[in-house]
């Protein structure tokens, strides 16, 4: 089996816990605005930005309008009487601040960095992601942070990765691994650029028809032996 030279990780629901994160910034979100928060807001604002993000993968919504769309939705549906702009200001301010890891992330990350060269490709918006990765203790094992909304292309469109490896320069996809959750962003978008996929799996969802990833993992751990025993830069 081929070991990995190159690493390309998701960013959220992979290494950092966006759940987590997301409940934080909501929270605090309400509190800025001076509006009590109900725990059921959580699950109304879960749902419309899910929605609001696969909108966005498949280029339907600008991340423009993605930040203030999905506050206009989560509004209406849970009867909030907001201006959604606001709420989504104090929501992205906060949520810039939540850099919380994936249990094992750290570790795992650490240990890759030695042996192969990494990158993060993220469909995220630039100041939430920056101010994040700014607060990360793993951000300076990446060599490239790629993020959409400052290239102008998303997940899973594979001039975002085609991008990447050539920041990089690095031309061998065979020797590339693209490591994450998104089976419609992370994977398809590894399925369409031609390079072998990595399906973060923890919660042993089944795996629907149609092309997959090269390989499932249920636990970060499980990445470092599929890549190489020491750095290539070729």
């Amino acid at each position: 089996m081929m070991k990995y030279h190159v690493v390309l990780f998701d960013a959220d629901g992979t290494l950092f816990d966006f759940e987590r994160a997301e409940a934080y910034a909501l929270a605090l979100a309400f509190r800025d605005s001076g509006i009590e928060f109900r725990p059921r807001y959580l699950e109304d604002y879960s749902a419309v930005n899910r929605e609001a993000w696969r909108q966005f993968e498949r280029g339907e919504i600008t991340s423009a309008e993605l930040r203030v769309l999905r506050f206009e939705r989560f509004c209406e549906r849970a009867a909030v009487e907001e201006d959604p702009r606001r709420l989504s200001g104090h929501y992205l301010g906060r949520l810039a601040e939540a850099a919380f890891l994936i249990e094992g992330a750290a570790e795992v990350v650490k240990a890759l960095s030695g042996r192969c060269r990494l990158a993060i490709i993220t469909n995220g918006l630039t100041d939430v992601q920056r101010g994040r990765f700014g607060r990360s203790p793993i951000s300076s094992h990446f060599e490239q942070i790629v993020i959409s909304e400052e290239v102008g292309a998303q997940k899973p469109d594979p001039s975002i990765f085609a991008y990447t490896l050539e920041r990089m320069d690095h031309r061998d996809k065979e020797t590339v691994l693209m490591v994450g959750d998104s089976l419609t962003s992370d994977i398809q978008g590894g399925l369409n650029f031609g390079i072998d996929t990595c399906w973060f799996n923890p919660s042993a969802q089944p795996l629907p028809g149609g092309a997959g990833p090269t390989h499932v993992v249920g636990d970060l751990s499980e990445v470092p032996p599929l890549c190489a025993a020491e750095v290539h830069n070729a």
